[in-house]
């Protein structure tokens, strides 16, 4: 089990991550494999693109959501213990586990809150709400 291999793992249900650290005393760093955005997330988030090419029977994304001031982001970062970790499915290429390597850097750092900052929030919530009330 090592860095940037991908796996299935138990939470509430079978769940593909990838593992951003190998095994430490405290566990594996891993992210939650999760389906794309269906709505434009820039500046907001950063989604690396895994899947069927990193062994998984479906397309889906590591999403990275940017810190902002009165915004709490969903994170699928964790950790899990080995028992956590049920059938190795592949693994990501040099270049992929690079670009996650940023991705995760650039959320974690700090992002300035600005009026048009303010403003696309408001615009993400509004089309997720309409979504929500066109699902009902």
């Amino acid at each position: 089990m090592r860095r940037g291999e991908v796996w299935w793992a138990e939470f509430d249900e079978r769940r593909p991550v990838v593992l951003l650290s190998g095994e430490d005393p405290s566990g594996f760093r891993a992210m939650q494999v999760v389906a794309p955005a269906d709505t434009d997330i820039s500046g907001w988030g950063i989604e690396v693109a895994v899947g069927v090419q990193e062994g998984l029977p479906f397309d889906g994304v590591l999403r990275f959501a940017l810190p902002m001031p009165g915004f709490t982001p969903c994170t699928w970062l964790t950790t899990l213990s080995r028992d956590d970790l049920t059938e190795r499915a592949g693994a990501v290429s040099a270049a992929k586990l690079s670009e996650i390597d940023d991705a995760l850097r650039a959320s974690e750092q700090k992002t300035e809150w600005t009026p048009a900052a303010a403003a696309r929030l408001s615009e993400i919530k509004d089309s997720l709400r309409r979504r929500t009330q066109a699902g009902d």
